[in-house]
């Protein structure tokens, strides 16, 4: 079975694609393209953990809501949260109504805090496990790999929750950590340009 299929404009896409017609804005805009910005990687692994179980068609058509509902996923303000919000959450139908999965967006924006006054950043931390790029040659079939294997471990080290090793690779598939679109993708060269454009975040060492 071929790994890709024709896009609205005639070009090939991943096959994944068509599952949703949404799906090809976002496989063309985001999907896979580097990012560092630190809302973003949080909003993204919040979002992968409320999707485990579910689908990404239903959680993309409901990402607006969880932006509104989580203040745009500034994870300074959820670690703030209390009992009282997560009642109120829970009786938001825009969202996922899951007990567990708020809470732990809420107990993780907590430990992003602390992960932020270890690391400088998060993206500084989350980029140190961007494979070595001959783990990057050709496109990944399985739903995890080393790096998110140790992604996920560490994060659970350090108190994190629903950041299960497949959740974990989703997330670096989607942030471009690793660039995972098919071979004759017509994004995947765009997807590689950026990456190799891209400055990899570092720690910032203060005195």
């Amino acid at each position: 079975m071929s790994t890709t299929i024709v896009g609205p404009d005639g070009r090939p896409r991943c096959r994944w694609c068509a599952a949703a017609v949404e799906f090809f804005a976002y496989h063309d805009t985001e999907w896979g393209f580097p990012v560092k910005d630190d809302r973003r990687l949080f909003e993204k692994l919040c979002l992968e953990g409320f999707q485990s179980g579910l689908s990404w068609r239903t959680i993309l058509a409901k990402r607006e809501n969880f932006r509104a509902a989580f203040h745009g996923f500034d994870f300074n303000r959820i670690a703030r949260f209390t009992e009282e919000d997560i009642e109120r959450l829970l009786q938001d139908d825009g969202i996922v109504r899951h007990r567990g999965k708020i809470a732990a967006v809420i107990n993780n924006a907590r430990r992003a805090e602390e992960l932020v006054r270890q690391e400088g950043s998060l993206a500084a931390y989350f980029w140190r496990f961007e494979p070595d790029p001959a783990e990057l040659a050709a496109p990944q079939t399985a739903s995890t790999s080393a790096a998110s294997i140790a992604m996920s471990k560490d994060l659970k080290r350090r108190g994190w929750a629903f950041v299960g090793p497949t959740t974990a690779y989703a997330f670096m598939q989607a942030m471009g950590l690793i660039n995972d679109h098919a071979e004759g993708c017509a994004i995947r060269t765009e997807v590689e340009r950026a990456r190799t454009a891209f400055h990899r975040p570092r720690r910032e060492l203060t005195m």
